[in-house]
């Protein structure tokens, strides 16, 4: 276990901060604490920490809004904590952002493995070479994605999804194994975690989402990217 890897908690509840802490502590982890919203994004800015853990009930600012302006700077894999609550919530901060969710009451073992995979993610070497189809590219030892010659910008695990499937061009990818290919072997066994992030690849990347040209659907299966063009 290494013990360079900074863990920023974004928790209001004082009952959870102790028991989370000195169990990452335990495991190896350097832990930097915030009781609030805005002092959570000060000290996200100040350590560039390697995972964030964030509660999704904040007292002082929107949980979705820490998202937002995290994501306007940062790439840093989150992971969202928080008391059982509807689909919905999940969708929407899977949306403003997150890259992981975790319901409590949950086990720490499990939200240990959780951070390995987001590290584990966040820490894999570059592809090298390129992706070219049509009017998209993807650069992978650089992370830069261009369409139509523009910039494209993804979140880190809209990147990581994309640049599965482009590595296996013109293969379908079930969507099992891209489920535990992101986000481990501990992720939910349904797939609305991937389907939110697809929907919003698409719409970054597909001219017309509803008859994309790059990634396509096979119906109770995966999905399958064009292939790759460049030699």
């Amino acid at each position: 276990m290494s013990t360079k890897d900074n863990i920023l908690l974004i928790e209001n509840d004082k009952e959870s901060i102790p028991l989370i802490s000195a169990s990452l502590t335990q495991n190896g982890y350097r832990v930097i604490c915030a009781s609030s919203g805005q002092e959570g994004l000060s000290l996200a800015a100040c350590h560039c920490p390697d995972v964030i853990l964030m509660s999704l009930d904040l007292q002082d600012m929107d949980s979705y809004q820490v998202l937002m302006q995290l994501r306007d700077w940062s790439h840093v894999p989150v992971i969202v904590i928080s008391a059982p609550t509807l689909e919905e919530n999940r969708v929407r901060a899977l949306d403003m952002g997150a890259d992981d969710f975790i319901t409590k009451p949950f086990g720490l073992d499990e939200l240990m493995a959780r951070i390995r995979t987001a590290l584990r993610r966040s820490n894999t070497s570059s592809f090298s070479g390129i992706y070219k189809a049509l009017q998209l590219e993807i650069n992978f030892e650089k992370h830069i994605i261009r369409l139509d010659n523009q910039i494209v910008h993804l979140t880190q695990t809209e990147y990581l999804i994309l640049a599965l499937l482009a590595k296996n061009s013109g293969h379908v990818l079930t969507y099992n194994y891209i489920i535990n290919s992101i986000w481990g072997p501990h992720a939910d066994s349904n797939n609305q975690i991937l389907r939110v992030n697809m929907a919003n690849i698409r719409k970054k990347i597909e001219p017309n989402p509803a008859q994309p040209r790059y990634v396509y659907t096979v119906a109770g299966m995966g999905y399958r990217m064009r292939e790759n063009e460049d030699p």
